[in-house]
């Protein structure tokens, strides 16, 4: 079992230059896990990625439906006192606090390409290779 950042869920589903460290990733631990902001943050890089016209909206909807058949059993609630906790202490975002905490409190790797959490968080954040 693994924490995600949504980052390393949009490359899995979405062809880029990260891809296949994602796919990678998910061979080796395909049990994955991330707060429930992850689908927030890919709602809005799908959204993102349709006004761009890099995706149209059937496409769209597809990687909607394999996001979320991929994280339904991986999704939680962070507590927001430690989500704000972890901010002051490391001077992440609260965005980027919520995957940090949930790392934290189930003793996990957190796995993103965020290059604030790999280096305020160097004990707990890797980067998927």
């Amino acid at each position: 079992m693994i924490v995600v950042d949504t980052n390393v869920i949009c490359y899995l589903l979405m062809p880029g230059e990260r891809t296949a460290a994602a796919e990678r990733l998910y061979r080796a631990d395909p049990e994955w896990i991330a707060p429930r902001l992850w689908l927030d943050e890919l709602l809005n890089v799908l959204a993102t990625s349709e006004r761009q016209a890099f995706l149209d909206a059937d496409q769209a909807a597809a990687i909607l439906r394999d996001a979320v058949d991929l994280m339904q059993d991986g999704t939680y609630e962070v507590p927001p006192e430690r989500v704000l906790a972890i901010a002051r202490r490391t001077g992440c975002s609260a965005y980027d606090s919520q995957f940090v905490a949930l790392a934290e409190d189930r003793h996990l790797k957190l796995n993103t390409w965020d290059r604030k959490i790999l280096e305020r968080c160097p004990e707990l954040a890797v980067a998927p290779r």
